[in-house]
């Protein structure tokens, strides 16, 4: 028992196995439903701006601010192992909090994404959008600035898209609208991603390397 806690003990919720049972069901029966194309045609785009030492600029809010984290460390550190000479150059704009706050502070919450796009962004640069409604004002400003840029636009959504789906080249969309389910779902697709991006890399450099023993 928990110190302090010796008189007391803890009844089981009778319905939280029930709960948990239910949740994990709900998720294991949207994978088959995935759209595996669409998040291929991302790991096409991401291969393409590492080729050309393109930048990757991810974003989105509270559970999706974590995951752009979390797929910015992927990209840069676990894509870009020993082994691999072409790694990614991304940035999630989700972290610098003093940078976001003067903006949000200064001109709204709606332009904290865009306005670090507009210090950054080149042609042909990627924008990488994470939103659970996909109808996010920052995130849909974000996608039209990057377009505006010359910038190609992926996304992972969650619903029906939003209005982020028709400001994205490419939006791999979980058909629910359990938010919780969408971001362990868009997390396991990043996942994928990420891990896509760093075997077709590390092909890549195999290939190269053969092709110049070959030479000699």
């Amino acid at each position: 028992m928990p110190p302090g806690r010796d008189s007391q003990e803890w009844d089981p919720n009778p319905n939280a196995g029930l709960s948990i049972a239910k949740y994990f069901q709900d998720l294991g029966a949207l994978i088959p439903q995935l759209p595996f194309g669409a998040i291929g045609q991302i790991v096409s785009v991401l291969l393409e701006a590492v080729e050309e030492q393109r930048t990757i600029f991810i974003f989105g809010n509270g559970g999706s601010a974590a995951n752009a984290s979390h797929m910015m460390c992927d990209m840069n550190k676990g894509v870009s192992g020993p082994g691999t000479n072409r790694r990614p150059k991304s940035m999630a704009l989700t972290d610098n909090v003093a940078l976001i706050s003067a903006w949000a502070n200064d001109f709204g919450y709606e332009r904290i994404f865009s306005e670090q796009l507009k210090n950054f962004m080149k042609p042909r640069d990627v924008a990488f959008a994470i939103s659970t409604s996909g109808d996010s004002p920052n995130i849909l400003l974000a996608l039209e600035t990057a377009r505006e840029h010359g910038a190609y636009t992926v996304g992972l959504a969650g619903c029906h898209g939003g209005r982020m789906k028709g400001l994205c080249d490419v939006c791999a969309i979980v058909p629910s609208g359990n938010i919780q389910v969408v971001e362990d779902l868009h997390q396991a697709m990043m996942h994928s991603i990420s891990t896509a991006v760093r075997e077709s890399l590390l092909a890549g450099t195999a290939k190269r390397q053969m092709a110049r023993a070959a030479s000699f």
